[in-house]
Protein backbone atom coordinates (compact mmCIF):
# COMPACT_ATOMS: atom_id res chain seq x y z
CA UNK A 1 0.00 0.00 0.00
CA UNK A 2 2.79 2.40 0.94
CA UNK A 3 4.28 1.84 -2.50
CA UNK A 4 1.04 2.94 -4.21
CA UNK A 5 0.82 6.71 -3.97
CA UNK A 6 -2.44 6.86 -5.99
CA UNK A 7 -4.18 4.54 -3.57
CA UNK A 8 -2.89 6.51 -0.59
CA UNK A 9 -4.14 9.72 -2.18
CA UNK A 10 -7.60 8.22 -2.71
CA UNK A 11 -7.76 6.97 0.89
CA UNK A 12 -6.69 10.34 2.25
CA UNK A 13 -9.31 12.12 0.12
CA UNK A 14 -11.99 9.74 1.38
CA UNK A 15 -10.95 10.34 4.99
CA UNK A 16 -11.01 14.08 4.41
CA UNK A 17 -14.53 13.94 2.96
CA UNK A 18 -15.74 11.77 5.84
CA UNK A 19 -14.23 14.12 8.40
CA UNK A 20 -15.78 17.13 6.70
CA UNK A 21 -19.20 15.46 6.64
CA UNK A 22 -18.93 14.53 10.31
CA UNK A 23 -17.95 18.08 11.15
CA UNK A 24 -20.87 19.47 9.17
CA UNK A 25 -23.31 17.17 10.98
CA UNK A 26 -21.84 18.18 14.32
CA UNK A 27 -22.19 21.86 13.47
CA UNK A 28 -25.81 21.40 12.38
CA UNK A 29 -26.69 19.45 15.54
CA UNK A 30 -24.91 21.97 17.72
CA UNK A 31 -26.57 24.91 15.98
CA UNK A 32 -30.00 23.32 16.23
CA UNK A 33 -29.66 23.15 20.00
CA UNK A 34 -28.84 26.82 20.32
CA UNK A 35 -31.59 29.43 20.76
CA UNK A 36 -30.74 30.95 17.40
CA UNK A 37 -33.74 29.55 15.53
CA UNK A 38 -36.71 29.91 17.89
CA UNK A 39 -40.13 28.76 16.74
CA UNK A 40 -42.29 31.86 16.84
CA UNK A 41 -45.54 30.98 15.12
CA UNK A 42 -47.86 28.09 14.23
CA UNK A 43 -50.31 28.87 11.44
CA UNK A 44 -53.32 26.78 10.37
CA UNK A 45 -53.58 27.36 6.62
CA UNK A 46 -56.78 25.38 5.97
CA UNK A 47 -60.35 26.53 6.58
CA UNK A 48 -61.84 24.82 9.63
CA UNK A 49 -65.49 23.89 9.94
CA UNK A 50 -65.82 21.39 12.76
CA UNK A 51 -62.32 21.55 14.25
CA UNK A 52 -61.86 24.47 16.63
CA UNK A 53 -58.66 26.43 16.97
CA UNK A 54 -58.79 25.78 20.71
CA UNK A 55 -58.76 22.03 19.96
CA UNK A 56 -55.66 22.51 17.81
CA UNK A 57 -53.96 24.49 20.57
CA UNK A 58 -54.69 21.80 23.13
CA UNK A 59 -53.44 19.12 20.77
CA UNK A 60 -50.17 21.00 20.24
CA UNK A 61 -49.65 21.73 23.91
CA UNK A 62 -46.38 20.13 24.95
CA UNK A 63 -45.55 19.10 21.36
CA UNK A 64 -43.77 22.31 20.34
CA UNK A 65 -40.51 21.56 22.12
CA UNK A 66 -37.25 22.64 20.54
CA UNK A 67 -36.53 25.20 17.85
CA UNK A 68 -37.28 25.52 14.14
CA UNK A 69 -34.97 22.62 13.26
CA UNK A 70 -35.36 20.28 16.22
CA UNK A 71 -39.15 20.19 16.59
CA UNK A 72 -40.59 16.74 15.89
CA UNK A 73 -43.02 17.31 13.02
CA UNK A 74 -44.14 13.68 12.97
CA UNK A 75 -45.20 13.84 16.62
CA UNK A 76 -47.11 17.04 15.88
CA UNK A 77 -48.86 15.43 12.91
CA UNK A 78 -49.86 12.34 14.88
CA UNK A 79 -51.20 14.45 17.71
CA UNK A 80 -53.38 16.50 15.35
CA UNK A 81 -54.75 13.38 13.67
CA UNK A 82 -56.08 12.23 17.05
CA UNK A 83 -58.66 15.02 16.95
CA UNK A 84 -62.12 13.57 16.18
CA UNK A 85 -62.80 15.61 13.03
CA UNK A 86 -59.29 15.47 11.54
CA UNK A 87 -58.87 12.93 8.76
CA UNK A 88 -55.35 13.91 7.81
CA UNK A 89 -52.82 16.53 8.94
CA UNK A 90 -49.90 17.99 7.01
CA UNK A 91 -47.21 19.80 9.00
CA UNK A 92 -44.23 21.61 7.47
CA UNK A 93 -41.57 24.16 8.37
CA UNK A 94 -41.72 27.64 6.86
CA UNK A 95 -38.46 29.56 7.12
CA UNK A 96 -37.38 31.25 9.27
CA UNK A 97 -39.53 30.61 12.35
CA UNK A 98 -42.95 29.29 11.45
CA UNK A 99 -44.75 25.94 11.36
CA UNK A 100 -47.66 25.63 8.92
CA UNK A 101 -50.47 23.16 9.57
CA UNK A 102 -53.00 22.01 7.01
CA UNK A 103 -55.92 19.89 8.22
CA UNK A 104 -58.25 17.79 6.11
CA UNK A 105 -61.52 17.39 7.97
CA UNK A 106 -63.89 14.46 7.67
CA UNK A 107 -66.89 15.24 5.48
CA UNK A 108 -69.82 13.28 6.98
CA UNK A 109 -72.25 11.75 4.49
CA UNK A 110 -74.03 9.13 6.62
CA UNK A 111 -74.65 7.88 10.13
CA UNK A 112 -73.15 4.52 11.03
CA UNK A 113 -74.81 1.89 13.22
CA UNK A 114 -77.68 2.19 15.63
CA UNK A 115 -77.00 4.96 18.17
CA UNK A 116 -73.22 4.43 18.02
CA UNK A 117 -72.26 8.09 17.71
CA UNK A 118 -70.27 7.19 14.60
CA UNK A 119 -70.35 8.73 11.14
CA UNK A 120 -69.21 7.74 7.66
CA UNK A 121 -67.14 10.21 5.64
CA UNK A 122 -67.06 10.71 1.87
CA UNK A 123 -64.34 8.04 1.56
CA UNK A 124 -66.48 5.41 3.29
CA UNK A 125 -64.39 5.60 6.47
CA UNK A 126 -66.09 5.31 9.87
CA UNK A 127 -65.13 7.86 12.52
CA UNK A 128 -66.48 8.93 15.90
CA UNK A 129 -67.41 12.59 16.32
CA UNK A 130 -70.26 14.80 17.45
CA UNK A 131 -71.73 17.19 14.90
CA UNK A 132 -71.89 20.76 16.20
CA UNK A 133 -74.39 21.82 13.53
CA UNK A 134 -77.27 19.78 12.15
CA UNK A 135 -76.77 18.79 8.50
CA UNK A 136 -78.58 20.91 5.93
CA UNK A 137 -79.76 17.75 4.14
CA UNK A 138 -80.97 14.52 5.82
CA UNK A 139 -78.16 12.00 6.07
CA UNK A 140 -78.86 8.29 5.58
CA UNK A 141 -78.24 5.58 8.14
CA UNK A 142 -75.92 2.70 7.26
CA UNK A 143 -76.10 -0.39 9.47
CA UNK A 144 -73.96 -3.41 8.71
CA UNK A 145 -70.96 -5.55 9.59
CA UNK A 146 -67.78 -3.80 10.65
CA UNK A 147 -65.47 -3.14 7.73
CA UNK A 148 -68.19 -2.95 5.06
CA UNK A 149 -68.76 0.80 5.27
CA UNK A 150 -66.98 1.68 1.97
CA UNK A 151 -68.93 -0.94 0.01
CA UNK A 152 -72.20 0.05 1.69
CA UNK A 153 -71.69 3.74 0.92
CA UNK A 154 -71.09 2.88 -2.72
CA UNK A 155 -74.19 0.66 -2.73
CA UNK A 156 -76.28 3.43 -1.17
CA UNK A 157 -75.11 5.98 -3.75
CA UNK A 158 -75.93 3.52 -6.53
CA UNK A 159 -79.43 3.03 -5.09
CA UNK A 160 -79.95 6.80 -5.05
CA UNK A 161 -79.46 6.88 -8.81
CA UNK A 162 -81.63 3.82 -9.47
CA UNK A 163 -84.56 5.22 -7.44
CA UNK A 164 -84.59 8.69 -9.01
CA UNK A 165 -87.11 7.84 -11.76
CA UNK A 166 -89.81 7.10 -9.18
CA UNK A 167 -88.96 10.10 -7.00
CA UNK A 168 -87.98 8.02 -3.98
CA UNK A 169 -84.89 8.49 -1.83
CA UNK A 170 -83.25 5.79 0.32
CA UNK A 171 -83.01 6.85 3.95
CA UNK A 172 -81.38 3.73 5.42
CA UNK A 173 -79.37 0.77 4.21
CA UNK A 174 -79.19 -2.31 6.39
CA UNK A 175 -76.87 -5.22 5.58
CA UNK A 176 -77.36 -8.26 7.80
CA UNK A 177 -74.53 -10.46 9.11
CA UNK A 178 -75.40 -12.80 6.23
CA UNK A 179 -75.04 -9.83 3.83
CA UNK A 180 -78.74 -9.57 2.97
CA UNK A 181 -79.57 -6.05 1.75
CA UNK A 182 -82.54 -3.99 2.90
CA UNK A 183 -83.41 -0.37 2.04
CA UNK A 184 -85.84 1.93 3.86
CA UNK A 185 -87.19 4.68 1.63
CA UNK A 186 -88.23 8.23 2.45
CA UNK A 187 -91.92 7.24 2.49
CA UNK A 188 -91.29 4.50 5.06
CA UNK A 189 -91.43 1.65 2.57
CA UNK A 190 -88.92 -1.15 3.20
CA UNK A 191 -87.45 -3.00 0.24
CA UNK A 192 -85.93 -6.42 0.85
CA UNK A 193 -83.36 -7.32 -1.81
CA UNK A 194 -81.58 -10.30 -0.28
CA UNK A 195 -77.98 -11.32 -0.85
CA UNK A 196 -75.80 -10.56 -3.84
CA UNK A 197 -75.98 -13.31 -6.45
CA UNK A 198 -74.30 -13.70 -9.81
CA UNK A 199 -77.58 -14.56 -11.58
CA UNK A 200 -79.67 -11.97 -9.74
CA UNK A 201 -77.56 -9.01 -8.55
CA UNK A 202 -78.97 -6.71 -5.89
CA UNK A 203 -78.99 -3.80 -8.35
CA UNK A 204 -81.06 -5.83 -10.79
CA UNK A 205 -83.68 -6.53 -8.11
CA UNK A 206 -83.82 -2.86 -7.20
CA UNK A 207 -84.26 -1.93 -10.87
CA UNK A 208 -87.10 -4.44 -11.05
CA UNK A 209 -88.70 -2.77 -8.02
CA UNK A 210 -88.48 0.61 -9.80
CA UNK A 211 -89.93 -0.84 -12.98
CA UNK A 212 -92.98 -2.19 -11.17
CA UNK A 213 -93.29 0.46 -8.46
CA UNK A 214 -96.74 1.55 -9.64
CA UNK A 215 -98.04 -2.01 -9.51
CA UNK A 216 -96.59 -2.36 -6.01
CA UNK A 217 -98.63 0.65 -4.90
CA UNK A 218 -101.73 -0.70 -6.65
CA UNK A 219 -101.37 -4.06 -4.94
CA UNK A 220 -101.01 -2.31 -1.60
CA UNK A 221 -104.38 -0.60 -2.11
CA UNK A 222 -106.29 -3.77 -2.88
CA UNK A 223 -108.59 -4.19 0.11
CA UNK A 224 -112.41 -4.38 0.33
CA UNK A 225 -112.87 -0.86 1.62
CA UNK A 226 -110.74 0.51 -1.16
CA UNK A 227 -108.58 2.59 1.17
CA UNK A 228 -104.82 2.54 0.86
CA UNK A 229 -102.71 0.32 3.04
CA UNK A 230 -99.39 1.54 4.40
CA UNK A 231 -96.76 -0.72 2.89
CA UNK A 232 -94.39 -2.16 5.46
CA UNK A 233 -92.16 -4.42 3.34
CA UNK A 234 -91.78 -5.13 -0.37
CA UNK A 235 -89.91 -8.39 -0.76
CA UNK A 236 -88.11 -8.48 -4.12
CA UNK A 237 -86.26 -11.74 -3.50
CA UNK A 238 -88.76 -13.70 -5.55
CA UNK A 239 -87.35 -14.46 -9.02
CA UNK A 240 -90.67 -13.87 -10.83
CA UNK A 241 -92.62 -11.59 -8.54
CA UNK A 242 -92.73 -9.82 -5.21
CA UNK A 243 -94.50 -10.04 -1.86
CA UNK A 244 -96.05 -7.26 0.21
CA UNK A 245 -96.45 -7.27 3.97
CA UNK A 246 -98.85 -4.54 5.03
CA UNK A 247 -100.78 -3.36 8.10
CA UNK A 248 -104.57 -3.37 7.67
CA UNK A 249 -105.00 -1.43 10.93
CA UNK A 250 -102.47 -0.02 13.31
CA UNK A 251 -103.33 -2.68 15.92
CA UNK A 252 -103.98 -5.51 13.49
CA UNK A 253 -101.43 -8.14 12.58
CA UNK A 254 -99.58 -7.84 9.28
CA UNK A 255 -101.13 -9.37 6.19
CA UNK A 256 -99.32 -10.52 3.11
CA UNK A 257 -100.21 -10.28 -0.56
CA UNK A 258 -98.22 -11.43 -3.52
CA UNK A 259 -97.96 -10.06 -6.98
CA UNK A 260 -96.26 -10.84 -10.21
CA UNK A 261 -94.57 -8.16 -12.25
Amino acid sequence: MWNKPQLMTAVSDLLFVAAAAALLVAVVVWSARLPWFPLREVVVTSELREVRHSDVERSLSGRLRGNFFSINLEAVRQSLEQLPWVRRADVRRQWPSRIEVSLEEHVPVAFWGQATGQLVNSYGEVFAAAMSVAPTEPMPLLVGPSGLAPEMLSQYQEAEEVLKPIGRVPRALNVSPRLAVQFRLDDGMIVELGRQQAKAPVRQRLERFVEHYSSVLTAARQRPSGSALPVVVVDMRYPNGYALRVNVLAAAPETESKGKP
